[in-house]
């Protein structure tokens, strides 16, 4: 298994969370940022950059925009999906969709596998 910090990817990182998607800024800024478990944007981890993880519940938020449902891109998600699982990481994806038409019951589920995965960590 890949060390979990890769130097060589932190410049795209910083690129990344300088350049937030408006549906990254939005989850970020309206929820993320003060929720009660600490997440951090555009995290390096191995050779992917997640676009939010908490360490402490061990979770990484995917975004996904219409990109992502091409056929190959989900075969590249669902690699890289089981890559950041090897990390004993859950991943959730959401559609960009789902952030403009309905951003409180994102944030709930959110709150709620945040919740359920501390819960089985403790």
């Amino acid at each position: 298994m890949q060390r979990k910090h890769n130097k060589a990817i932190v410049p795209a990182a910083k690129m990344l969370r300088k350049n937030m998607t408006k549906e990254e800024k939005h989850l970020w800024y309206d929820f993320l940022r003060t929720y009660q478990v600490r997440f951090s944007r555009q995290k390096v981890l191995g050779k992917y950059i997640a676009d939010f993880y908490s360490a402490e519940a061990k979770l990484v938020i995917e975004l996904d925009g219409s990109q992502h449902y091409t056929d190959e891109e989900q075969i590249c998600d669902e690699i890289r999906t089981a890559f950041l699982e090897g990390y004993g990481l859950k991943v959730i994806r959401i559609p960009n969709s789902e952030i403009h038409s309905n951003f409180e019951g994102v944030c709930e589920y959110i709150d709620t596998v945040v919740k359920q995965s501390l819960s089985q960590l403790r």
